[in-house]
């Protein structure tokens, strides 16, 4: 059987309601390690600068590049997160009874995510990029002019999507994420103050990746916002916390929401020293409500991440850019505003019917 049909295969039996009995003995944990441990073998296999030895090395290490978290709860219904390699999260999007349910639909779901990105429509290509600027003049009401000015907001979108010719959507979305997090944190709006250039915030960043220094700065300026205004760190966190289980029963790709959820947490770890446990007794109920709710119920209090249908150049990403990169041309975003997740990341198929 050839490899397209083979994920086709596997694509349409993901597709389907876990509760179907012929799906029982399919593990999907074990595909997805396998097919992620293939995946780097077959990196290394075509360059020819790497030995023998770093390709056992790097087959023996894919497990472990292979990150599931479960989250912490004494009762149904639990959540499990695995992050990909290159920094991809997602999340188990059914309601599970087990933690071992958790953590198959997480695979599942970041299974079919993996194979899907791996389709020539997820490929960066001159092509491709000359379809998603046309579509975002369209949308934004600009000129395709203005992709050629790397001071306009088309432009940088432009500079990003070339920047990334080759690679696939999942890495795009992996650099994407950092500035998300840079917008929503301020930083954006205060490198613009500091009159840094538009080009060098995004060399410098795109270098960089997210780290636990940049983590531990966001949750200190968090915490000074806090003592600035207290309360607004746990209103601030349950709605991070809404966000990421809207997007993770959706089946979308999650580690803006996750990360966000994570660094708002550590603020509120530093801040829970200095006030009364009360203060912050809401957060958790909160959230285990919420995992409570039917997700017709959670698409209907919130519409703000959507689906786009696959295989479409999306204009969301150039509205994530526009929204990133304005805070170092002058404009004002407020920080409340939270640009959403590249929404090119796929579901099962049965979310679409």
């Amino acid at each position: 059987m050839s490899k397209v049909k083979v994920e086709d295969s596997i694509m349409s039996y993901l597709s389907q309601s876990e509760t179907d009995p012929n799906l029982k003995d399919l593990n999907v944990v074990a595909m997805l390690h396998n097919f992620w441990e293939q995946k780097q073998t077959s990196q290394l296999n075509g360059s020819s600068t790497e030995s023998d030895g770093s390709v056992r090395d790097i087959a023996s290490q894919a497990e472990s590049l292979l990150l599931y978290e479960s989250a912490s709860s004494p009762c149904p219904p639990y959540i499990c997160y695995v992050t990909l390699p290159g920094g991809c999260c997602f999340g188990n999007y059914k309601v599970c009874d087990t933690l071992a349910e958790a953590r198959r639909d997480a695979a599942r779901v970041a299974l079919m995510n993996s194979l899907v990105n791996e389709l020539p429509c997820r490929r960066i290509t001159p092509q491709f990029i000359t379809q998603s600027l046309q579509q975002a003049t369209t949308d934004s009401v600009v000129s395709i002019e203005d992709a050629c000015d790397s001071s306009t907001s088309i432009g940088t979108y432009s500079l990003l999507l070339n920047s990334y010719i080759g690679r696939n959507m999942l890495e795009f979305q992996g650099m994407m994420t950092v500035f998300q997090l840079l917008h929503w944190n301020g930083t954006l709006k205060a490198l613009r103050e500091r009159q840094c250039s538009r080009q060098s915030v995004i060399a410098y960043y795109s270098q960089r990746g997210l780290d636990e220094y940049m983590r531990s700065s966001m949750a200190l300026d968090w915490l000074g916002r806090e003592q600035r205004s207290p309360g607004r760190l746990a209103e601030e966190l349950q709605v991070a916390q809404r966000e990421l289980v809207l997007a993770r029963r959706r089946g979308i790709e999650l580690r803006f929401y996750k990360e966000k959820t994570e660094i708002l947490s550590l603020a509120l770890s530093q801040a829970y020293i200095h006030h009364t446990p009360e203060a912050f007794s809401q957060a958790p109920s909160h959230m285990c409500k919420l995992e409570q709710l039917p997700l017709h119920t959670l698409y209907c209090q919130d519409t703000e991440v959507q689906i786009t249908p696959p295989c479409s150049p999306s204009p969301t990403l150039y509205k994530n850019t526009k929204q990133t990169v304005c805070q170092t041309s002058g404009k004002h975003m407020t920080s409340n505003s939270s640009p959403p997740s590249s929404q090119q990341t796929y579901a099962p198929l049965n979310h679409f019917e």
